[in-house]
């Protein structure tokens, strides 16, 4: 717990200055990195590190995507890397049929989830950054990502009696999924009353609140959508980068879930 703490004390702050304070750039730039890394251990994960070229190939897709969203042009980016990471994934997998070194169906289907249609939900905090007040709207699935995962570990840890998913989730407790999206929806509160007073905005609670539940939900799912992955190929972690937590597909498994769907509410229930 202690090194988990310490990695969120430094993590959590450093986002907060790069969504907030640093130009629009350089978050695209880690994100684009955060979709890289996430990739690469996706695939390694799964056993796909016997075929660099297609981890390669995945790791260079996820990275381009986002940085199509910062230019506008999300759908033909994303269309245009879909299509040549298939044909790669495919070429490769034809060559190598039958020989010492096969790529099976769920490497190609996993090389696609982490070069493309992860990193497509991911650049949700691209648009969301390019929006007007973008900086303020941006924060919104972070703060919900990060305060719910942390609301339901504390919740779980002081106060889960009865297993949730142990099969998939051995230490998630129906204690800590409830205490995490009581907190998550809090967190946006809290955050409303903070815009209140810091900006000429006029804000929707109530948009806020749901805001708060939906993402709550849809942080909850991720985690344990990635969770699942890890059970079926019997994973620990995605990586071994931050301490406590893992790797950074451990850190942002959530927000693959919780971004899109809080720029979908963000683009038809705004806020303020």
């Amino acid at each position: 717990m202690r090194n988990r703490i310490i990695v969120a004390a430094v993590f959590v702050p450093l986002l907060f200055i790069i969504v907030f304070f640093l130009p629009p750039y350089i978050f695209v730039g880690v994100v684009s990195l955060i979709c890289a890394i996430s990739a690469y251990e996706l695939l390694h994960s799964i056993g796909s590190k016997r075929n660099d070229r297609v981890t390669i190939y995945a790791v260079f897709s996820a990275a381009l995507i986002p940085i199509g969203a910062y230019f506008g042009v999300t759908e033909t980016v994303f269309l245009a890397v879909l299509l040549v990471l298939m044909f790669l994934v495919f070429a490769e997998a034809i060559f190598v049929f039958k020989k010492t070194k096969p790529i099976t169906l769920a490497q190609i289907l996993i090389a696609l989830l982490g070069g493309a249609l992860i990193p497509l939900m991911m650049s949700a905090l691209v648009l969301m950054r390019n929006m007007p007040d973008g900086r303020l709207i941006a924060l919104l699935p972070v703060i919900s990502a990060f305060i719910t995962d942390g609301g339901a570990y504390f919740t779980g840890v002081f106060l889960g009696k009865h297993k949730a998913f142990p099969l998939i989730s051995p230490k998630k407790t129906v204690e800590g999924c409830i205490g995490g999206l009581a907190i998550g929806t809090l967190a946006m509160v809290v955050y409303g009353v903070v815009l209140v007073f810091s900006t000429p905005h006029y804000i929707h609670f109530w948009a806020l609140i749901l805001y708060g539940v939906i993402g709550a939900l849809f942080t909850e799912l991720g985690d344990l959508a990635f969770s699942l992955i890890k059970r079926e190929y019997d994973v620990k972690d995605y990586g071994r980068i931050l301490p406590g937590h893992g790797g950074i597909l451990d850190r942002f498994d959530s927000m693959v879930f919780a971004a899109p769907a809080i720029y979908l509410l963000v683009t038809v229930i705004p806020a303020f």
